[in-house]
């Protein structure tokens, strides 16, 4: 099968397109033909080895498994001994992070677990660009961040994936929304439907005077006590990452009595299944960056890491498949 290979924390132009054996699945494994896949802060983290405390969890010299990717939509090509949640055929999507990486390939063999089945009706490409960001936007907005009817929300790197997904749930609980971010995103983000964006080159959003119910980060880069001047007397600040030390002085705050101050751990394609129904409808919906093709990577990843995407960055893997009748249908 094709795959991208990785052998040495470096930019991401040292990636290589390999011809490399196809995984067999263990016991409690899928072997899945990936359709479409994504790119993410891990893969970022995965090539180039930054913020190096990564390595911790990828390997202290280099990556321990060579294929990066997370996230991915495709169909069962085999199933190992044990698994009873799936049949060969199944459209399946879902965040793999917790089952190790390997998406940028053709062939990736993940726990049963960390799939789910694909809504009617949903292409592979929008589906592949949905579990991580969709997720992570959930649970920091709706679970943590107790998001309710017309409140003032801020999200600081809303022209990426997480952002896209977070201001359509907060739209849906008729909020007022701004959006920071800079260049092309900008424009973009107002069209889809930010009622103001602040770009973070010109404007820093903790001095504007400006209060909100609650403020959503998806690149934390500003210590607790910056943050607390954006705060409304009783609103919430919640953040999916961003600098590992700043996040570090968060976690400190909270211990010291910041209890509006939260930092979301990602709990995997938890609330996929229950909003099924809205992904399927169109009432939540990605905003796609491509797709590309496959030996695009490494020149996405820089794209990536460098912030200039808007959405989420998709990959093609597979041509379109055409869908089959079976459980999706």
């Amino acid at each position: 099968m094709k795959a991208i290979v990785c052998t040495r924390y470096a930019p991401p132009e040292q990636l290589q397109l390999r011809d490399v054996p196809v995984p067999v699945p263990k016991d409690r494994q899928v072997l899945v033909r990936v359709q479409a896949t994504s790119v993410n802060d891990y893969d970022w983290s995965m090539v180039t080895g930054r913020p190096r405390i990564y390595r911790l969890f990828f390997g202290l010299f280099r990556p321990q498994r060579p294929i990066p990717g997370m996230e991915l939509a495709g169909v069962v090509e085999a199933i190992g001994r044990d698994v009873t949640q799936w049949r060969v055929g199944d459209q399946v999507y879902g965040d793999t992070s917790n089952g190790g990486l390997g998406t940028l390939a053709e062939f990736v063999a993940v726990p049963e677990t960390e799939l789910r089945l694909m809504p009617a009706g949903l292409s592979f490409v929008a589906a592949a660009a949905i579990p991580h960001a969709l997720e992570l936007a959930y649970q920091a907005l709706v679970q943590i961040g107790k998001l309710q009817q017309d409140e003032r929300v801020l999200l600081n790197g809303g022209g990426g994936g997480v952002g896209t997904f977070a201001l359509q749930l907060a739209k849906q609980h008729g909020c007022a929304v701004w959006g920071v971010d800079t260049g092309g995103k900008l424009e973009a983000m107002k069209a889809m439907g930010f009622d103001r964006v602040i770009d973070y080159t010109q404007q820093d959003f903790t001095q504007l005077g400006e209060r909100f119910d609650l403020i959503v980060d998806m690149k934390t880069k500003r210590v607790p006590r910056e943050l607390a001047r954006a705060l409304a007397p009783k609103g919430r600040y919640v953040t999916v990452g961003g600098d590992p030390g700043r996040l570090v002085a968060l976690l400190i705050a909270r211990f010291l009595g910041r209890r509006n101050m939260h930092i979301v751990s990602l709990k995997s394609n938890k609330n996929l299944d229950t909003l099924a129904p809205a992904i399927g409808n169109g009432t939540l919906k990605p905003l796609i960056d491509g797709p590309y093709p496959l030996e695009e990577t490494p020149r996405l990843i820089r794209y990536f890491g460098e912030g200039l995407h808007t959405g989420k960055v998709v990959i093609q893997v597979a041509g379109a498949l055409i869908l089959r009748p079976g459980r999706n249908t």
